[in-house]
């Protein structure tokens, strides 16, 4: 990787071999052509929402089993699509700090498009189970009838909201939490976009309702996003308070205990890429193809939540011990 692309990313530490090595140099040429017409970052974010959505339209068609080699082109533009809105919501990113064109809009709307992408296409893979179930129904032995198909959708339907408002949303929050954790210790500040909810709820108090509902909606919406993370992390939480009691602030904090915070932050960042795009992805490109898609509910809500779990533990783990120390 060149020089040129290095100096977009956040850090190599916070990227997977795949976004290392393809995604990022192919996003940041993409980055110095929406630079060359002025394009704001914000823009191509809510590009990258649009693509990521629209791929819902060609989810909800069956693979080859069910529909032939129509289906099985349309679940690869749809696989291709959402390949496209993760290379756009990369793109976004280089985009500002190649420009230097940062926002608090800009860092809120990064923080939920993934969401934004995965709310419709989940939405239509269960209406996808209820048109072609024949084969999950094999499985099970359930005789193939409209009162056995709509029972059955209802149960992925309730599978679903728990695979996707509960263990997706809080997997991609913890994940985009701990990227910015391990990045305020590697860079500090400056380097990080490590938020705090306190700090979140003064901004929103000190915004006027006239003339900024919009705004005022997004901040109060990401105010609960980061009291999310951080009640999710109350280890880490504590650690940060004992931090601020000892050094005054988190400016101070010796250079030596910051390597060590370090140290023990770098190996998770494998295992937290897991819960971000690529890996997921995979795994729902290979459902639908295999026309299977319900199967991801249960990898979501399984497996990747015991994932989740595993990081977030581990993480808590070390800020414990460190902060017993202090």
């Amino acid at each position: 990787m060149n020089e040129k692309i290095y100096a977009t990313l956040k850090s190599a530490e916070t990227e997977d071999w795949l976004d290392y090595h393809v995604v990022r140099p192919f996003s940041y040429y993409w980055a110095v052509f929406f630079n060359f017409f002025n394009i704001h970052p914000n823009t191509v974010t809510v590009l990258s929402m649009i693509v990521g959505v629209a791929s819902a339209a060609f989810f909800v068609h069956g693979s080859y089993f069910y529909e032939g080699a129509t289906g099985l082109i349309f679940n690869i533009i749809a696989i291709v699509m959402l390949c496209i809105a993760d290379i756009l919501d990369c793109t976004d990113g280089q985009l500002a700090r190649m420009t230097g064109k940062k926002s608090r809009l800009g860092r809120i709307l990064d923080g939920v498009a993934g969401f934004v992408w995965f709310v419709p296409v989940y939405l239509v893979l269960i209406y996808r189970f209820y048109l072609h179930h024949s084969i999950e129904f094999g499985w099970l032995g359930i005789e193939d009838t409209p009162r056995n198909a709509l029972i059955a959708t209802c149960c992925v339907f309730a599978f679903a909201l728990y695979s996707g408002l509960v263990a997706f949303a809080s997997q991609q929050r913890l994940a985009d939490y701990y990227i910015q954790v391990h990045l305020f210790f590697l860079k500090g500040e400056k380097g990080s976009e490590l938020d705090n909810s306190a700090r979140q709820q003064e901004i929103y108090d000190q915004t006027p309702w006239k003339d900024n509902f919009l705004w005022k909606v997004f901040l109060k919406n990401y105010v609960g996003y980061t009291q999310k993370q951080e009640s999710a992390t109350p280890e880490f939480q504590n650690l940060l308070n004992k931090l601020r009691e000892k050094y005054g602030s988190l400016d101070n904090i010796p250079q030596e205990l910051r390597e060590e915070i370090h140290s023990h932050s770098l190996p998770l960042m494998k295992w937290n890429g897991l819960l971000t795009f690529n890996f997921r992805s995979a795994w729902l490109f290979l459902f639908c193809l295999l026309d299977v898609p319900v199967l991801n509910f249960l990898f979501e809500g399984i497996a990747m939540q015991a994932l989740c779990w595993y990081v977030n533990h581990r993480h808590e783990t070390f800020c414990r011990r460190i902060a017993e120390k202090l």
